[in-house]
């Protein structure tokens, strides 16, 4: 045996070794997070690792970060115990308005109205400010027994072992599992290292997040305003606040991002109108880079993706996070029921079961955030007048509208048992 070789091996038997866990999670994102919940309640020993620093994991300031939780999302909050602790901090959203706009020219006479009172089960959705939910996922995983949330740690290889695979971490800690679960963001050092390569594309936008107060109540109505820039999306929080995702072009985006408060709001406002009367800044401002990035497959031996790790796509439709969730609550179903038939939770063929269950759902989601956005996104006057005609179309057809708010809901299709609100 050759010496590099050999001094590999040594270098690997003598590495600090963890005992043993089922389940490791690359990520301690809010998807990360909320899996390792919904696998210690179906008994999986699970370790969360996750590059944040402690302190920041319980952050509690209002930072203007937030979150739009279809009906089906917090159905699944509740059956994990965590929805009651944040309930009260949260925002029906009880009504959402889209229409066609340009800056200072208001919305145009064409739009399509989803009302929650068209469906029996209640608000379509929540705001949740990610302070709130944050910290009451880190509560749940710090009471939670079977769970192990090795903060400002990461993950540095991972390779088969005799128990599945070994994660090995960047204080050089081995942690053996039965399976490694990837809920490390679009740019997933999991899926990288797994061979697992990606599709997509960058819109050439920039997603401008904050929020703001403003003058009148809001009265639990969400808005997207789609502008030839990109969508403008104002969504109800708490009291008199709103989280804005405001779509630009990138360069125009980058100036807009070096103004000051006072200068930022000049050039919000033409676009956000006066209809909730005088606004102001409140918490920080964000940007983000808009892209379509789909992981090619969801898994392979012994490693599977979930959340923007297998699907990062445009916020146009709002549903980057209930997907994420939902990637959560099949993979966790799919697990659970693999443990009480005597499977290996890491093997191809449970693996697989999952993978065959989320994949129309996630090209479905890419196709049509993608479409949407080449279709709004623009100032084409053919267009333009085709989509207000089909906005006011739908809008004025009762089954097709029903049926979008249910979409909209998370309420359609094959549902796993978190999302209906069942345990596991």
């Amino acid at each position: 045996m050759d010496n590099p070789a050999r001094a590999a091996i040594l270098s690997a038997m003598t590495e600090p070794r963890s005992a043993p866990s089922d389940i490791v999670i690359a990520g301690g994102s809010l998807t990360g997070a909320t899996l390792a919940l919904a696998l210690a309640s179906a008994g999986f020993p699970v370790t969360v690792i996750d590059p944040t620093p402690p302190d920041a994991q319980q952050a509690g300031d209002f930072d203007g970060r937030s979150y739009a939780l279809a009906h089906a999302s917090a159905r699944m909050l509740k059956a994990l115990g965590l929805w009651d602790g944040i309930a009260a901090d949260s925002q029906p959203i009880l009504q959402v308005k889209a229409s066609d706009g340009r800056a200072g020219d208001g919305a145009g006479p064409l739009f399509l109205s989803l009302d929650h009172a068209e469906i029996d089960e209640g608000p379509m959705g929540w705001m949740i400010e990610d302070r709130y939910l944050r910290r009451g996922l880190m509560a749940a995983l710090d009471a939670a027994p079977l769970v192990q949330f090795r903060a400002g740690r990461r993950v540095t290889a991972q390779a088969p072992a005799p128990a599945g695979i070994a994660v090995t971490l960047d204080d050089g800690t081995v942690l053996e599992a039965a399976l490694l679960v990837g809920a490390d963001g679009r740019r997933s050092g999991t899926a990288s290292r797994a061979g697992i390569r990606r599709t997509g594309w960058s819109y050439g936008q920039t997603a401008l997040v904050c929020a703001i107060e403003h003058e009148r109540p809001h009265e639990g109505i969400a808005h997207q305003f789609f502008m030839p820039e990109g969508p403008l999306a104002i969504l109800p929080l708490p009291g008199n606040r709103s989280s804005i995702v405001w779509t630009e072009r990138d360069a125009r985006a980058a100036l807009v991002n070096r103004l000051d408060e006072a200068e930022y709001l000049a050039v919000l406002r033409p676009r956000f109108g006066d209809f909730l009367g005088a606004l102001q800044l409140a918490g920080a401002r964000f940007s983000y880079p808009l892209s379509l990035s789909m992981a090619q497959t969801v898994m392979t031996e012994r490693v599977v993706l979930v959340g923007d790790a297998a699907q990062g796509v445009h916020p146009i439709a709002g549903q980057g996070l209930n997907q994420g969730l939902r990637d959560v609550a099949t993979l966790a179903e799919v697990l659970a029921d693999a443990r009480r038939r005597g499977e290996d939770a890491g093997s191809w063929g449970v693996l697989d079961r999952h993978r065959a269950w989320r994949s129309f759902d996630r090209a479905a989601l890419g196709l049509a955030t993608d479409g949407f956005n080449r279709l709004f996104s623009n100032d084409n006057p053919v267009l333009r007048l085709g989509r207000d005609l089909g906005m006011g179309l739908t809008h004025r057809l009762p089954g097709l509208r029903q049926r979008l708010i249910r979409e909209a809901a998370g309420l359609e299709g094959e549902v796993p048992r978190l999302l209906r609100g069942r345990p596991l």
